[in-house]
């Protein structure tokens, strides 16, 4: 028997686990910037009082 290897089956598994790796870290990075955008907009929409409580006694 002799190993018949092509070279899409040597490449096929490292490219694999490449591409898993760079998937996961955009997926990661997409969630981050999605929620660091929704707070940034929660922020916003909350009012701010335009001047100080009055002072009493």
């Amino acid at each position: 028997m002799t190993k018949k290897t092509t070279d899409s089956t040597k490449w096929a598994g490292p490219a694999a686990l490449a591409g898993a790796a760079i998937g996961s870290a955009a997926l990661a990075a997409a969630l981050l910037f999605a929620s660091r955008r929704k707070e940034r907009a929660d922020a916003a929409a909350k009012p701010r009082p335009s001047a100080p409580p009055p002072e009493t006694d």
